[in-house]
């Protein structure tokens, strides 16, 4: 039911049977009808709650119900997950849109002689501020809190404060650790129902919200909701420090960090900290020992579905996340928004001893380790050490042979997907690196660089026994085994 639907005194005088509470509604509601009632999860009394499918609580201020010619009663499931900025209903839970069915309609109510239509469709009360009409004066009470900011429901434990009780209630879930609902497919748990719906449509794959512009669907509508941004170019919270823009508030919240530093998700097993949460779950990964998502191709095994996801794209050469300033293709949206400050020249992390900048604050730390000559990452068969891992996981498949970069062309193998690229080329003829000085193309950037010295007359390898000069390290190797025949 509907928080406007419903003044508790008013409708304690007409139904005998139902008892309402300002923030929670007794789902129950029997006079020999049969009665089943759908899903609604976020301002519920802990002390009604029940498994999801069977017993369901009422949101005050979201669930309308709409009755039909038969007496049907369908009722619908507000998500929890959603953008704060943008709220909306969802279509009902695993088990579909629940009714029930009375005898008799319309019920004529004794007392003020009104049919049930009739309570529900007058709203005599309306917002001075806003125009939005309401049933009950209640109702109108609680959405007024809107524009006033009032919030009188403080947790007693981190004194965050709620417009409405049910809100608090499920908040100092949070704190207790209680996750009444669970998945009876893998066991999972949730807090609020709303969650487990959520959660339900990973198993059967729903989508349920398609974009009218790409068709791509999405599990929640607050999802599709941030995606339709995409297509506007719309970026609503922006960063007071440099001004960057972002789609969700999160995003703006995780860059935020790159300015302070802080980093509040440490791992329980090694206390390494990061400061998104998803990078710690990325981390805890490595700590696992089992690792169920397997990759059909190489058998390489990761701790998450997504992780899975995003490696198969370095074999199936697809990268689905595009530039739309300079067309360049990439396999994740992180690695698409770290591109584009190429474009925008950002660089807002500062090297204090070189002075060279950064767009990003992880890639500032690795530099300063140039400096501090700090490689914390140790290759266990060799004892080399890097100063990032990944460079360290490149050198380990020099052990062990592997090669899961294939050329789909000649079949040839490549230690990482970068080679694979370049080796590309090779078949399509492609130089994108072009020297502005004599127009000479090349396959690789380091190509182009090396081919520069020669207009600059430059020299920077230099022999160390007698001082000559190389524009080419393989060429000072070359020039110091001279001096090793001559011992």
């Amino acid at each position: 039911m509907k928080e406007e639907n419903q003044d508790p005194d008013f409708i304690d005088q007409i139904h005998c049977k139902t008892r309402m509470k300002e923030e929670n509604q007794d789902p129950n509601f029997s006079d020999q009808d049969h009665y089943k009632n759908g899903v609604k999860v976020e301002n519920q009394d802990p002390d009604f709650t029940e498994r999801i499918h069977y017993k369901s609580e009422i949101k005050e201020e979201t669930l309308d119900p709409n009755f039909n010619d038969q007496g049907h009663y369908k009722t619908e499931i507000k998500e929890e997950n959603q953008d704060p900025d943008h709220r909306s209903t969802e279509p009902a839970g695993p088990t579909g849109s629940q009714s029930f069915h009375t005898r008799e309609r319309p019920r004529r109510l004794d007392q003020c002689g009104k049919t049930s239509h009739q309570l529900k469709t007058e709203r005599p009360y309306g917002c001075d501020q806003c125009g939005k009409t309401f049933t009950n004066h209640f109702a109108l009470q609680t959405h007024s809190r809107i524009h006033t900011g009032e919030k009188p429901y403080s947790c007693d434990q981190c004194e965050k404060s709620f417009s409405q009780l049910g809100n608090l209630k499920i908040h100092q879930r949070s704190h207790t650790g209680e996750k009444p609902y669970a998945c009876d497919q893998c066991g999972k748990a949730f807090s609020t129902s709303s969650n487990l719906l959520i959660h339900w449509r990973s198993h059967t794959g729903e989508k349920p919200y398609k974009c009218e512009q790409c068709g791509r669907g999405f599990i929640t509508s607050s999802h599709l909701h941030v995606h339709h941004r995409r297509h506007t170019g719309e970026k609503p919270y922006s960063c007071d420090q440099c001004g960057k823009g972002f789609l969700r508030l999160r995003n703006l919240k995780s860059h935020q960090l790159c300015h302070t530093g802080e980093k509040p998700y440490r791992c329980d097993q090694c206390g390494k900290t990061f400061s998104e949460s998803w990078n710690l779950k990325i981390h805890q990964g490595s700590h696992a020992e089992k690792k169920p998502f397997n990759c059909d191709q190489c058998g390489k095994g990761f701790t998450l579905k997504g992780s899975l996801k995003t490696h198969q794209l370095q074999h199936t050469g697809e990268k689905p996340f595009h530039c739309d300033q300079c067309g360049k293709g990439f396999t994740t949206s992180s690695k698409l928004r770290i591109h584009l400050c190429c474009h925008t020249g950002e660089k807002p992390h500062k090297c204090d001893q070189c002075g060279k900048s950064f767009s990003q604050l992880g890639n500032l730390k690795i530099h300063q380790r140039r400096h501090s000559g700090e490689k914390p990452h140790k290759c266990d068969q060799c004892g080399k050490t890097f100063s990032q891992l990944g460079n360290l996981k490149i050198h380990q498949r020099r052990h062990s042979g592997e090669k899961p970069f294939n050329c789909d062309q000649c079949g040839k193998g490549f230690t990482t997907s970068s080679h694979l690229e370049i080796h590309r080329r090779v078949h399509t003829g492609q130089k994108p690196y072009s020297c502005d000085q004599c127009e000479k193309s090349f396959s690789q950037f380091g190509s182009l660089k090396t081919h520069l010295l020669h207009h600059t007359g430059e020299k920077p390898y230099i022999c160390d026994q007698c001082g000559k000069g190389f524009s080419q390290l393989g060429s000072l190797k070359r020039h110091k085994g001279v001096h090793a025949d001559s011992v």
